[in-house]
């Protein structure tokens, strides 16, 4: 599992829940003036999720405004991009006269280097949403563009925005797949994604370094292949054909990965059939069924394929998940 610290106000006397609230997130971010009507009883919660330099924060709060002041910014400057992802309950980013609302398909940029005003919550709920914390310094963007990024809007309904979105939902809601040595690497594909949207926001993809065009393709083929496991014509041809490149260019882009592209559709497949015969709902669908599910169309080879990967074969795995404890 990854590393991850947990931060909750409830156990806090009322009285200081508020101050000690402000005091987290101002070292989470950066030193922040916060307002709330509801700092007599202020309940939060925060988990951080340590991705080596990026850090991912899922949070709850009770309706608050958060302002980076130009005097804040003088004392203490972390030189970070903060990204918020609302779940429930709006985003007001307030910046000079301009004003800009986030909900769940778009993503609130600021920049602790500049001044911002952001109004999270309603009057009647609390606000749930996803923090991500980056180092500017990581970000291959010019210095200058970073002014046009806190007023873009990044829509997460398409493109890099929703496979961002994807990524922060799936590790806030379970991050049990993943061991403490994993999350260098998610940061790195934090990294590259964030990029990449970036760079493809303010239209300026020639800033970007090669190796992270090819790291956010590869991001989008695999997100692809996620969405097709079970089309039986999902192969190396039509995953090209879909995203543009040759045959040959993809089999180039995962020579870097630890498998082939062929190998690793297979094991995705095997993995999902595992899931499944795990499964209590499917517990008396037959293993064949299972099988031709994740496109494997002979049950000699299904059987093979999946005692090589498990060490076990289909029909003695299920019987061991399904063992009463």
């Amino acid at each position: 599992m990854l590393t991850e610290r947990l931060f909750r106000t409830d156990g806090l006397p009322p009285a200081d829940r508020f101050d000690c609230w402000r005091e987290r997130v101002s070292g989470t971010h950066a030193p922040l003036d916060l307002l709330s009507d509801h700092r007599a009883d202020f309940l939060a919660s925060q988990r951080v999720l340590d991705l080596g330099a990026v850090s991912v924060w899922p949070t709850t709060f009770q309706p608050v405004r958060f302002r980076r002041t130009p005097k804040l910014i003088r004392q203490s400057d972390p030189e970070g991009l903060h990204l918020s992802l609302p779940l429930h309950g709006a985003l007001r980013a307030v910046r000079g006269k301009e004003e800009t609302v986030h909900g769940p398909d778009s993503l609130c940029v600021v920049d602790s280097s500049r001044p911002f005003d952001v109004h999270a919550g309603d009057d009647s709920r609390p606000h749930t949403g996803i923090g991500l914390e980056v180092p500017k310094a990581l970000l291959p963007l010019p210095r200058h563009a970073f002014d046009r990024v806190t007023a873009a809007r990044l829509s997460t309904r398409e493109g890099f925005g929703a496979l961002l979105a994807q990524l922060l939902t799936q590790l806030a809601k379970d991050t049990s797949p993943y061991q403490a040595a994993d999350g260098p690497r998610l940061g790195t594909v934090m990294i590259d994604l964030l990029s990449a949207l970036l760079a493809h926001a303010l239209d300026a993809e020639n800033s970007l370094p090669p190796e992270t065009h090819q790291q956010a393709l590869v991001l989008r083929i695999r997100a692809f292949v996620q969405q097709h496991l079970h089309d039986p014509q999902l192969t190396p041809c039509t995953i090209a054909a879909a995203h543009h490149i040759s045959r040959s260019y993809l089999y180039r882009l995962f020579e870097r990965e630890e498998e082939s592209i062929a190998a690793w559709i297979r094991g995705q497949r095997l993995e999902h059939a595992r899931r499944d015969l795990a499964h209590p709902a499917m517990r008396t669908t037959p293993i064949h069924a299972i099988a031709a599910r994740w496109c494997f169309t002979h049950a000699a080879d299904f059987t093979r394929a999946f005692r090589r990967a498990y060490g076990m074969a289909p029909r003695e795995y299920r019987s061991v998940a399904h063992r009463p404890q």
